[in-house]
């Protein structure tokens, strides 16, 4: 969670120097969601996210230099700075690619737990998705699919409330839960906090040892809150569409110190050691922005290489 958190708020920092030339969606409060579904997940499992990947992208174990070196453009990118903060991929982890297109890769998903079920591999794929990309019909199309084919997939929702400026109670009737619905579709799930980390992980754990026994897809839903503007370094309380009061409330929730503060208190960390952990964050995380930042720019003739037909 502290690597994630570093890594975007420096990007937040950075943001108005003007040599990252792509949109940024930041995961700034929501960490411990990617945090506990990415310690959960084997490396020889798959996922797959949308606009909002950074963090999904880390905690799968993706390269953070390579990740960072695509949001500048540079031709050491994952991929080959042509794709921007909202593609991302590092298929030696598993992660198997994100896009700007909201519910864009939830059948791409669908399909790679297809492969994996035809092919006998013991393997799940995590479809992470927010709460505007359960209302896209390529949601319903795929998870209907799964649950006909009985795939070893994870749908994980972030419910953050809000589909850029629209809270989710002015898109669905108050009296609906996401969860619910899901289920009306034949895929048990379960609804959680997703500020707390522990419970995110042993959440996922149970869904994918059911998954992997064979029973078909599972729906996660965990409520979350974003700090940042939808898209963008800034925060935007003052715009109209949220409240200070809101984010404050949400604000107090923060896991990162939540977390830290039961591990202290409980014994399995000393200060020194989160001090430790997080001086090495820091060089690390600097690190990569210096690769990403003295990387070169792909040639030209690069526009020509890796398209569908060469």
């Amino acid at each position: 969670m502290k690597r994630i958190r570093h890594v975007e708020e420096t990007i937040a920092a950075k943001y108005h120097e003007q040599k990252m030339r792509c949109p940024v969606h930041l995961s700034t409060g929501q960490e411990a969601v990617s945090a506990a579904v990415g310690l959960a997940l084997r490396k020889t499992d798959f996922a797959v996210s949308g606009h909002r990947a950074h963090a999904h992208y880390i905690a799968k174990g993706g390269s953070v230099p390579k990740m960072l070196a695509e949001i500048y453009g540079k031709e050491t990118g994952c991929c080959a700075g042509k794709g921007g903060s909202m593609h991302l991929i590092d298929q030696s982890v598993g992660f198997m690619g994100s896009t700007a297109i909201v519910g864009g890769t939830i059948p791409v998903g669908v399909g790679l737990a297809l492969s994996s079920k035809l092919k006998g591999e013991d393997k799940v794929t995590c479809v992470f998705v927010g709460d505007g990309a359960i209302e896209e019909g390529a949601f319903y199309e795929s998870a209907n699919f799964a649950a006909l084919k009985k795939l070893p997939v994870l749908f994980l929702c972030e419910n953050n409330f809000y589909s850029v400026y629209s809270h989710l109670r002015v898109r669905q009737p108050s009296e609906r839960s996401i969860q619910k619905m899901v289920e009306g579709i034949g895929i048990p799930g379960f609804s959680g906090d997703g500020n707390n980390v522990i419970e995110v992980y042993h959440q996922t754990l149970k869904a994918l040892k059911e998954i992997r026994a064979g029973n078909g897809p599972r729906f996660l839903e965990f409520t979350t809150y974003r700090w940042r503007e939808h898209c963008g370094p800034n925060f935007d309380n003052n715009i109209g569409y949220r409240t200070e009061e809101e984010y404050l409330h949400w604000r107090a929730k923060e896991p990162i110190g939540a977390f830290e503060a039961v591990m202290v208190n409980e014994g399995h960390l000393s200060e020194s050691e989160v001090k430790e952990m997080e001086r090495q964050i820091n060089i690390e995380v600097d690190e990569a922005f210096h690769f990403a930042e003295t990387s070169p720019f792909p040639k030209p003739e690069a526009a020509y290489t890796h398209l569908f037909s060469e």
